[in-house]
């Protein structure tokens, strides 16, 4: 009996232990995050502290708009997408160059609870991030949202934060090691200034704000801004698409650089 037909003979692993398996491996992804200082506090920290200095500190009045929640939802962005760029982008990177993602590929642990402890890392370590951004908002900064807002604003900001791992998968399919912290932020620092998520646009010059919608992080923090009641006629559909056919875009450049590997 050949290598071939074992294989192919061998059980399927029953539903429980594989739910388990993904779960440990998720737990082991944030746990090892959580222990890496490097990563987990600058991904934490460097949104709140953001927001507390435009939101909060800087004087200012935006006319019919509330500054601390406006910038609640693009910070709130701003916090979500570093997590999947660098998680994913970074951490793809330098384990394929230490070779642990060749370890991981030839055992018995399904190659897809890899990357689901990936996504499930970022969204842990996004959630922190939007919990701590509106326990500030809120103590500080005089944001008023009630409970159902503020349930559609983690969903619309977590949900949205998953085209930016397919893009982070691509950086780390494309390039190892620091190569990868390099382009991850040659990318996501331009794009979260140009995007507004710092400050708003209307504080640009005008080519800058009409070039904005060309940002995948503009087209999700039109739609947290409109869960606040911070934008009008917010056209959520052609947003969600925008995003959706940004993650198939990346997901299928990164398949296909990891198949050419």
């Amino acid at each position: 009996m050949t290598t071939t037909t074992l294989i192919a003979a061998a059980p399927a692993m029953p539903t429980v232990r594989l739910l388990a398996l993904y779960l440990r491996e998720a737990g082991s992804e944030i746990l090892r995050m959580a222990r890496t200082p490097s990563f987990a506090l600058p991904t934490i920290a460097f949104p709140v502290v953001f927001y507390v200095m435009f939101a909060i500190v800087l004087p200012g009045q935006w006319g019919g708009l509330h500054k601390a929640t406006y910038l609640l939802a693009t910070y709130g962005v701003f916090g979500v997408i570093g997590p999947a760029l660098f998680g994913f982008g970074v951490g793809l990177a330098m384990e394929r160059e230490g070779g642990l993602l060749e370890l991981k590929r030839v055992s018995p642990m399904p190659i897809a609870a890899y990357f689901f402890a990936k996504i499930a890392m970022s969204l842990v370590t996004g959630l922190c991030v939007v919990l701590l951004l509106g326990a500030v908002g809120v103590a500080f900064g005089g944001v008023e949202i009630v409970p159902g807002a503020a349930l559609r604003l983690l969903g619309v900001l977590l949900l949205g934060s998953l085209p930016f791992c397919a893009i982070g998968l691509f950086v780390g399919s494309l390039v190892k090691g620091q190569a990868a912290v390099a382009i991850v932020n040659l990318v996501y620092l331009p794009m979260s200034v140009l995007s507004g998520l710092w400050m708003p646009l209307f504080a640009f010059p005008a080519a800058v704000q009409k070039l904005a919608v060309l940002w995948p992080s503009w087209h999700l923090a039109e739609m947290a801004l409109g869960v606040v009641g911070q934008a009008r006629d917010v056209r959520y559909g052609l947003h969600a698409a925008v995003l959706l056919l940004t993650a198939a875009l990346f997901l299928s450049l990164a398949a296909w650089r990891m198949r050419a590997r």
